[in-house]
């Protein structure tokens, strides 16, 4: 029930349980004929192979051998779809592909391109990974691998977080999420955050608006009270949400003053309630927003130790993850600065906390299945890639919303090869024309929509004519959608 060697000296263990059992569980379920295990051939000490031990299981647990195949030993996933495909006949055979959260959109690419039609079904694991891990653990380990577990949770629905835009207040809200959508359909986009208890007392429909082209859109919650959240993440579900996602990164007084946001990085346990009461209530992702750290900018050491970040800060950093993912958090992401909680403003803490990515990188390392989003300072299209290359995802922020342009330039270098072409600027402006003329139906002001536009032509030549256009033109009497298409003229003949 364990794997040896995937990331190095550090052993991973408790993953092929979590996958034997969801193999299991398909077929009792008659979702499937047979279960195909296919693993690296890890050995050490005399210890039975992956594979091996997961046959082992799937038999003491009642599966009939016959229902059983332990394909040929492979070390990576390319190797794995080839030796696997000629298990099948002629044709494109269906595959419920079951593997990691944070190995899914790879997996699934690579089955995909070998000719499997592939249905995702990512697993978690619930035995927290540690940097502490020691041989004194294996036995338990094994006891896992004997015994069937009571407690199994099958992994929520998938979703490619390779790029995403963050929550922001006054910023990201239906109609800005409505324009964003048009740089790609798999781009994850997120809400401003609305508090739980507004989404309980408020105008609830006011609140949790939007339209269904948004799709894939995540509801960001504040609040530190798990029944809130529960009740207010069902809310979401409700209302048709891909995702729900707890807000404990940000560090604004006035959301201290709610004791929540960021402060709830000193809080681990509280936040692991929180997250195991969503998690309860829905069968949505459950997904946290964090820092790397928080400071009170009463110390006297301020200025010290907002640029110094060490081992105390690491364990502190890494309990809370433990805690948030043994409540069962889908996915973290994580801004990669600290948080000074205090009379900072936002600004500050944007601003002067240096960019950590190596810390978040590190965290990625001790916890290799669960996803790992990065956050904070990505500008350009070269570094959200290099990032990519160990995160799981890269989330943009007040970069996307002033230059939207990059969102294109990462997805044209991401999915260039299947045929991802960018909307030009006229087509960008004609999607928006033509949105807005269906909200203006409604009631709603034509300069709430276009104040989203002003960043589109920040890439070239003639935007300030541009966002004259758009920001004085917006509020005069009788402005229109036409007024769209005049700028898109504009763009034009620059």
């Amino acid at each position: 029930g364990y794997t040896l060697g995937r990331s190095g000296p550090m052993p991973e263990w408790g993953t092929s349980v979590d996958r034997v059992f969801a193999g299991i569980e398909l077929m009792q379920a008659d979702r499937a004929e047979r279960v195909i295990f296919s693993s690296g051939d890890y050995v050490r000490d005399g210890l039975r192979t992956e594979g091996e031990l997961a046959r082992e299981l799937a038999m003491g647990l009642g599966v009939d051998n016959a229902r059983i195949t332990l394909a040929a030993k492979a070390s990576n996933t390319a190797d794995k779809a080839r030796l696997i495909r000629p298990l099948f006949g002629e044709g494109r055979p269906s595959i419920i592909l079951v593997t990691s959260a944070s190995h899914m959109p790879r997996a699934a690419a690579i089955f995909s391109e070998a000719g499997f039609v592939v249905t995702p079904f990512p697993v978690d694991i619930d035995i927290p990974l540690s940097r502490r891990w020691n041989e004194a653990w294996l036995p338990e380990a094994r006891a896992l691998a004997s015994e069937p577990r009571e407690r199994f949770r099958m992994s929520r629905p998938f979703l490619d977080r390779r790029v995403s835009v963050a929550p922001m207040m006054d910023w990201t809200d239906r109609h800005c999420r409505y324009f964003l959508r048009g740089f790609s359909p798999d781009l994850l986009l997120y809400t401003e955050m609305v508090t739980a208890s507004a989404i309980l007392r408020g105008d609830r429909e006011k609140l949790l608006e939007y339209s269904r082209e948004e799709h894939p859109v995540a509801l960001q919650l504040g609040g530190c009270e798990p029944d809130y959240l529960a009740a207010a993440a069902r809310y979401g579900e409700e209302w048709g949400y891909d995702e729900i996602n707890l807000n404990c990164g940000c560090p604004s007084d006035k959301v201290q003053k709610g004791s929540f946001g960021a402060c709830l990085m000193n809080e681990p346990d509280l936040v692991a309630d929180c997250v195991a009461a969503m998690c309860e209530a829905v069968d949505l992702p459950v997904t946290v927003k964090m820092r790397i750290g928080t400071l009170r900018s009463n110390r006297s050491d301020l200025d010290e130790a907002v640029q110094r970040f060490d081992e105390t800060d690491y364990d502190k950093l890494c309990d809370f993850m433990v805690a948030v993912r043994g409540a069962g958090a889908d996915c973290v992401i994580v801004h990669a600065r600290k948080a000074v909680l205090g009379n900072w403003s936002p600004a500050d803490n944007r601003e002067i906390p240096p960019l950590r990515y190596d810390v978040v990188r590190r965290l990625k390392e001790d916890f290799p299945d669960m996803p790992v989003i990065l956050n904070g300072g990505l500008k350009k299209a070269d570094s959200s890639l290099e990032a990519l290359e160990w995160a799981d995802g890269v989330m943009l922020g007040r970069e996307a919303y002033h230059r939207p342009m990059v969102l294109g330039e990462i997805f044209a270098a991401l999915d260039g090869d299947r045929g991802y072409k960018p909307l030009s600027i006229a087509a960008h402006l004609e999607r928006m024309a033509e949105y807005a003329e269906r909200e203006m139906t409604k009631g709603e002001r034509l300069p709430a929509i276009t104040r989203h536009l002003l960043g589109l032509l920040s890439h070239a030549p003639g935007s300030r004519e541009y966002r004259r256009l758009l920001s004085e033109g917006a509020r005069e009497r009788g402005a229109g959608p036409e007024l769209i298409r005049q700028a898109a003229s504009v763009s034009q003949h620059t």
